[in-house]
């Protein structure tokens, strides 16, 4: 991969992981969905800011992401967009205080190094 891939990669991944902090901050102000708010949920989506940059930080992700496809293939680009997982469980950890099991941690470690074996090129 080289640096010009690497850097969509990592903006890509960083762009979804902010969208997902960012929907998580929204997604308390709007408080718990049920059926006889969903009306109420909705409208709360489209004014809530905190919502609205999250779509946009994943609308840059995807971007970054389909400049990464015109470069890499697929079976590269794919699994290293794993990635988000690992740094959103990093970020509910330090930022929103959530736990990481050790099933979690040990999953986390495999794709990491699943990622790394996938880029891996000699």
């Amino acid at each position: 991969m080289t640096p010009q891939e690497f850097f969509l990669l990592l903006a890509s991944v960083l762009a979804s992981v902010a969208g997902q902090f960012f929907l998580k901050l929204g997604a308390a102000k709007l408080g718990r969905f049920q059926l006889a708010n969903s009306v109420s949920h909705i409208f709360g989506i489209l004014t809530i800011p905190e919502l609205l940059i999250g779509l946009s930080c994943y609308a840059l992700g995807a971007i970054a992401y389909i400049l990464l496809l015109t470069r890499v293939k697929l079976s590269v680009a794919g699994p290293s967009a794993s990635l988000v997982y690992v740094f959103s469980v990093v970020l509910g950890y330090f930022i929103f205080k959530e736990s990481i099991p050790l099933f979690r941690l040990a999953g986390l470690g495999l794709i990491v190094t699943g990622v790394i074996l996938v880029v891996w090129q000699k």
